[in-house]
């Protein structure tokens, strides 16, 4: 049949399943968005506040659902908008398509209105980037960008698409989207698993250490039934949270900077280290030269540019998580290690996660939050120390239940991913935790979830300061506190009313209960709680910058 591009753009966003749009329009864009508008019964469109709001809301539809992001903006600033959005999905393997548009074929290089080279751009932090100048590719195109988006080590796709292509006509024959072929990606032989097999069952004190490469497989079950075969702790990254049920009692916590003293105690003592489909981030390894330094350490993962790239290994298996698990559980004999499970757990109770009880702070927040929600809610975060005690105090017991920026770190993501979430499982609770400093950054996007009456919980940590970079300058610093004080009189309860929210503010531990609940009930309306803490709590554990992470302090330590 024939079709022009803009209905061609609506029919391969129905082939590949595709229910959702997060965007903005624009003058270069206009065709898609007025053929979106016939087709309002079949895709939703989410009209954000800010185009950066509507990449991190396909990022937080993709986190929690496993399935491809999109997010839509016009040329020139509405394609720059959506940079910093794509890039965290980049770092952190969220699989998007972003489709934007760019002025006429005949009017490209000419420094039109508008216009930018929104491939050029995002190159570096896209998996792939296509223009389309001609409709006759288009099709094809925007099914290469979702196959691409969403196989092997999943991540953002661009496609660019001139104003001409999406008015111009061709013919259109509907196609199944081709679905990913998960053996492609596994490249190791029966050799390989019998090396890392071997390795696994003669080791006396092992370890697994879970990163984000497990929930993006799907692999939780695997990983939990190999845990409990061979009987050994585990710990987690921040993107790897819920692979292990938080309160399963191999579990020891997260491993690094912030980590728990017994993870990063129980990695630096064991004899063998399985690493699964994690990159082994600065901010777990601290110094790489002392790092798990009495462990063979095994390593899987898709992406084999990961292997050997920070911490050299033993062993390697490239190959989805989920299938080489499958393979090598069976090759592996059931074991007991007692004492080395007694040992990790004198850790966990020799070292307890503490904090102040004589006020309100945010982990206590955060244990309640999570008991009243039955450690089943979606949380998002956006980055800080907010973000360090959510992955230390909530127990997260299955995967994509925690959404956070881990490789960028991008102040101002998490209420549009908590956005995207909620309307991907609008039966779920749904919640966001920023700092005030964070939350100012797009705090704009709580009109989009008012406007769709989305019954989030915004919860801000207020102690007014940039809490992180404090804590820093507090103790590397000689406490010279440049620029991180926030000294203002906003009133960010006001401000959510003005946008259409429920808002309460918090500032004793007797009045979270009462308001939590409340926020929790909501039905219709976006919640806000202002939630005043001290200006100088602190994340610990910590390790210094470039030091082991077994010396991890804490507060008593100081």
């Amino acid at each position: 049949m024939l079709l022009n591009g803009s209905e061609i753009v609506v029919e391969v966003m129905k082939e590949e399943g595709v229910d959702t749009i997060f965007g903005y329009p624009g003058g270069a864009i206009l065709n898609i968005y007025d053929e979106l508008y016939k087709h309002s019964d079949e895709i939703r469109h989410v009209l954000v506040s800010h185009e950066q709001g509507a990449s991190h809301a396909a990022d937080g539809y993709a986190r929690s659902t496993g399935r491809v992001g999109v997010c839509m903006a016009t040329s020139g600033p509405g394609a720059t908008n959506l940079v910093t959005g794509i890039a965290t999905a980049y770092m952190d393997s969220v699989p998007i398509v972003a489709i934007t548009a760019n002025v006429g074929i005949n009017l490209l290089g000419k420094d039109t209105f508008q216009e930018v080279d929104i491939v050029g751009i995002t190159m570096p932090i896209t998996k792939h980037g296509f223009i389309v100048k001609d409709v006759a590719d288009l099709a094809d195109t925007l099914r290469r960008a979702f196959k691409i988006a969403r196989s092997g080590r999943p991540g953002p796709v661009v496609v660019d698409i001139t104003k001409n292509a999406t008015a111009d006509k061709c013919e259109f024959t509907s196609k199944k989207p081709e679905i990913p072929d998960r053996n492609k990606f596994d490249h190791y032989t029966k050799e390989d698993l019998k090396k890392v097999a071997d390795m696994i069952n003669a080791s006396k004190r092992p370890y697994l250490y879970v990163g984000g490469g497990a929930v993006i497989s799907g692999a939780s079950d695997e990983v939990r039934e190999l845990m409990n075969k061979i009987d050994s702790p585990a710990c987690d990254s921040l993107l790897g949270k819920g692979v292990v049920d938080a309160t399963d009692p191999h579990y020891t916590g997260m491993i690094g900077m912030h980590g728990t003293k017994a993870s990063n105690k129980g990695v630096s003592g064991c004899d063998m280290l399985l690493t699964l489909g994690a990159r082994f981030s600065d901010r777990v390894t601290g110094n790489v030269n002392t790092f798990a330094s009495e462990a063979n350490i095994i390593h899987i993962d898709i992406d084999d540019a990961e292997i050997n790239k920070n911490v050299a290994t033993d062993a390697h298996i490239v190959g989805d998580m989920k299938d080489v698990l499958k393979d090598l559980i069976p090759m592996l004999d059931e074991k007991k290690h007692d004492e080395w499970m007694k040992t990790i757990q004198g850790y966990k109770k020799d070292f307890p996660m503490t904090y102040p009880k004589d006020r309100l702070t945010c982990q206590y927040l955060i244990e309640r939050l999570d008991a009243l929600t039955g450690s089943d809610a979606i949380v998002s975060t956006d980055v800080g120390q907010h973000q360090m005690w959510t992955a230390q105090f909530y127990k997260f017991k299955s995967p994509r239940q925690f959404l956070t920026s881990g490789g960028l770190g991008t102040m101002g993501y998490g209420l549009g991913a908590c956005i995207g979430a909620k309307v991907a499982n609008p039966d779920r609770i749904c919640v966001n935790i920023a700092g005030d400093g964070c939350f100012r950054m797009n705090m704009n996007e709580l009109m989009t979830a008012s406007r769709n009456h989305l019954p989030i919980v915004e919860i801000v940590i207020d102690n007014r300061v940039l809490g992180m970079v404090r804590q820093w300058q507090t103790l590397f610093y000689g406490q010279r506190y440049s620029n991180t004080v926030i000294e203002d009189e906003t009133d960010y309860c006001k401000a959510a009313e003005a946008m259409g929210c429920k808002a309460y503010r918090i500032k004793s531990t007797d009045e979270v209960d009462r308001v939590l609940k409340e926020a929790l009930a909501s039905k219709d309306t976006p919640v806000l709680i202002d939630a005043v803490i001290h200006e100088d709590d602190k994340v610990f554990p910590m390790v210094n910058p470039g030091g082991a992470i077994a010396d991890a302090f804490d507060e008593s330590d100081l």
